[in-house]
């Protein structure tokens, strides 16, 4: 699990048919003193973040896929909190 910043949403035309309905955020990683750490990733989140939100991210593929629903997709960020 790695806290992070939704610092934007990712639109697309073209997309992998698992992400049908799904939101996609930027979210730019943080360390321990929420400080920008690693590059932005782009998340599946299912919990209606905002720009601005610290978030909870997890970079377990399976469970990626067991969210999606689909054995075959390229998820693998998603977002599982929003810190209050």
């Amino acid at each position: 699990m790695q806290l992070g910043k939704v610092i934007g949403h990712a639109t697309s035309t073209v997309k992998h048919p698992s992400f049908t309905g799904l939101r996609l955020v930027l979210a730019q990683q943080l360390n321990n003193e929420r400080e920008p750490d690693a590059d932005c990733v782009v998340a599946i989140d299912k919990l209606g973040s905002r720009v601005g939100d610290t978030v909870v991210l997890n970079s377990d593929g399976k469970g990626a896929r067991d969210l999606v629903g689909d054995p075959k997709t390229p998820a693998r960020w998603w977002v599982i909190g929003i810190v209050d």
